[in-house]
């Protein structure tokens, strides 16, 4: 496992990530979630849509509250053609409960089971085994047209940049 160093940190702690780093214009990896529904998602199940990954450590932080709370509300005035998935290590339950408990309509995906999003797309904290903040917005064509990895994971990524790629 590619083992990447002095990308991130945590409160000014460097932490280690584990996966490739990707670029714009890579074909984005597939990766095998978990619906609320405990059911799997692969990135195939949005073919055909462009989607923007909302990938947070944990929902139950104020910075990924906010986060996922902002893509929700931007979400509603997307075409349908255009999809927002929450990511994160927390288990499809708290998921669920986060989402009714806040009226979030987007959904949300648990990387938990395998890791595989964490891996694929190279954003999983081997020191936490949590997933790092980042965005990726992925084309219809299925290439990489945005990504943004949050260098100090407490705080917030850029809103306006990752809304004009979906908007390209």
């Amino acid at each position: 496992m590619n083992e990447r160093k002095g990308i991130i940190t945590m409160q000014g702690n460097p932490l280690t990530l584990l996966g490739p780093a990707l670029k714009v214009g890579d074909k984005a990896p597939d990766f095998s979630v978990i619906a609320g529904d405990l059911s799997p998602v692969t990135l195939a199940n949005s073919k055909g849509n462009v989607r923007l990954l909302n990938v947070v450590p944990s929902l139950d932080t104020p910075v990924c509250d906010a986060q996922t709370r902002r893509f929700d509300q931007e979400a509603e005035k997307f075409p349908s053609n255009i999809e927002v998935l929450t990511i994160s290590m927390d288990l499809p339950f708290a998921q669920k409960r986060f989402c009714n408990a806040n009226s979030i309509k987007s959904k949300t995906l648990s990387d938990f089971n395998t890791a595989s999003f964490g891996t694929n797309y190279g954003v999983l904290v081997k020191e936490l085994r949590l997933l790092t903040r980042a965005i990726f917005v992925v084309g219809a064509d299925d290439k990489i047209k945005y990504l943004e990895i949050v260098p100090e994971i407490t705080t917030h990524p850029n809103y306006d940049k990752a809304l004009a790629a979906v908007k390209a």
